[in-house]
């Protein structure tokens, strides 16, 4: 996201502080921006329901999340780039284009294999809605308008983090889960209605640079290949060619695409702002909220759900108690700042939370109270939305101020791969994790393939794993309990990784800032 923040620069003297239909276009580009956080966060609610009706192994309802991550994470620094070519209104209007038939391929899919085509177009269209949403703001408005533009546009992404679970969890409940994205389809359409009002405000803005489509290319296949190997170890084998192929070519296009950046004239990330350590201590929390946050958001529905015995619309009322955190405690944060609370402190306090918050969420069991798990959940997103508030502008800070662009992209491209890759992480954990315990525990009672068992119950899918597990009393107690159990291992899991990083980041922001070597 680099390339907008350079054309605002660029462009702040030609642009008038009040151009005409700006309200307008500021209610277009929410209006598609409030769409991608809460397809992240909504969709994820939608997967046990997805795949007990598409009859979805676990690998492929997966990357239903995994696509649109990884998509985003990848094509948001390209996407800055072709707005400067084409323009920030046509760029704006291609994505939010992209974004539409995309869920309209995801809402009449017939398999999940074009679901996750179709999520990973959207993850596209998403990328171009934050990137040139962003640079759009930055022409039409300047001083206090601008600062309040992009307010809100923080406020409403954060508010489409927290209505998404529940607001899917009641379409699923009472229209089906292909409502979810019928509903993205019809709130673009308007978006797009108003785009004409857009190019109007925007204008043809446009500049001669060149996309680094060398570096974006690698870096997308490197990306993909990671993906790849993560997702699908557990059922080709964490030993098989296939996977320790997938994890040699993301090696190898990895350090490809490092040599390419260091010669290219405009590289898509620029290598030197890795260099200070500041910097990068920051940019790592939010490796620590992917895996802290992130990866609860995506699968504690189907938890929910699967052992705790839920609806799907009350599993989406329940995470709010996990994302109320993003909506109150950025602007909380804010205040405490400006009244001399230390950026760093709070920083801490947030990887504090987030640390805890996952070990406390252990409590979670097949009956539980609501009262003893919202402690928990309200801990894990007050983490998140801490240091949501403060990573980017601490971030920028540390770097010299012709580098700021670029280093926003870099602090992206962190943020958003390590959100793919977290919420890969614990895919692949939990259908290994199962896939051992059943295999060892399924045979004595004669039961049906513990693969397929694991498979159907990875995806929240009790029931078919019951019916393939050949049923019997106790076989879904028992499933129940080695769902519980997965669930509790990753937990620490996750609490260690949050923990190493924190130190981490701790032992980084401590020292000087100064190169690493």
């Amino acid at each position: 996201m680099s390339a907008p923040d350079d054309l605002a620069a660029t462009d702040r003297v030609a642009t008038p502080p009040a151009v005409r239909g700006s309200g307008l276009t500021l209610a277009v580009v929410l209006l598609a921006v409030f769409v991608v956080p809460s397809s992240i966060s909504g969709t994820a609610v939608a997967l046990p329901a997805i795949g007990a009706d598409l009859d979805s192994g676990v690998a492929g309802l997966q990357w239903v999340v995994n696509a649109f991550n990884l998509a985003f994470a990848c094509f948001t620094l390209a996407w800055g780039s072709i707005a400067d070519i084409i323009g920030r209104a046509r760029a704006f209007a291609a994505g939010a284009a992209l974004y539409l038939v995309a869920s309209v391929i995801s809402a009449v899919a017939g398999n999940i294999y074009l679901i996750d085509a179709g999520r990973a177009l959207a993850g596209i269209g998403g990328a171009a809605i934050f990137a040139a949403g962003g640079a759009i703001l930055s022409t039409i408005f300047t001083g206090t308008q601008r600062a309040r533009a992009f307010g809100l546009f923080g406020a409403v992404a954060g508010i489409g983090v927290a209505l998404g679970p529940s607001l899917s969890g009641v379409i699923v409940e009472g229209l089906g889960w292909r409502w979810i994205f019928g509903l993205h389809v019809i709130v673009l359409a308007v978006a797009l209605l108003g785009s004409p009002a857009v190019f109007r405000a925007v204008g043809g803005v446009r500049r001669q640079a060149s996309v680094d489509f060398a570096g974006a290319g690698l870096f997308i296949l490197a990306m993909l290949a990671l993906m790849i190997g993560i997702v699908q170890g557990g059922e080709w084998g964490w030993t098989s060619t296939a996977v320790l192929g997938s994890f040699a070519a993301f090696v190898v296009l990895l350090a490809v695409f490092t040599a390419v950046q260091r010669r290219v004239a405009h590289p898509m990330l620029d290598l030197s702002v890795l260099r200070d350590r500041r910097f990068v201590g920051v940019s790592l929390v939010t490796v620590v909220a992917s895996f802290g946050f992130v990866t609860m958001l995506t699968y504690l529905p189907s938890y929910l759900t699967t052992v705790g015995g839920t609806s799907t619309a009350l599993a989406g009322v329940l995470m709010v108690l996990l994302t109320a955190g993003v909506l109150v405690c950025p602007l909380a944060a804010g205040k405490l700042v400006s009244r001399g609370v230390s950026p760093l402190t709070l920083i801490y306090v947030s990887l504090a939370c987030l640390v805890a918050g996952d070990a406390a969420a252990t409590v979670f069991g097949p009956s539980f109270s609501v009262g003893v798990v919202a402690l928990p959940l309200l801990v894990i997103g007050a983490g998140m939305g801490i240091s949501t508030g403060l990573v980017d502008g601490q971030a920028l800070d540390a770097v010299p101020a012709e580098k700021a662009g670029m280093a926003a992209g870099v602090v992206n491209t962190m943020r958003l791969g390590s959100e793919a890759i977290a919420v890969a992480v614990y895919g692949a954990l939990l259908a290994a994790i199962l896939r051992s315990t059943l295999t060892t525990g399924l045979p004595a009672s004669g039961a049906g393939d513990p693969a397929r068992v694991a498979g159907d119950l990875a995806t929240g899918n009790l029931a078919a794993a019951a019916r393939t597990a050949g049923g019997g009393a106790g076989v879904t107690d028992f499933l129940v309990r080695s769902y519980d159990d997965a669930f509790h291992t990753i937990l620490w899991v996750l609490t260690g990784i949050c923990l190493v990083l924190s130190l981490v980041i701790v032992a980084l922001l401590r020292k000087p800032a100064q190169v690493v070597a």
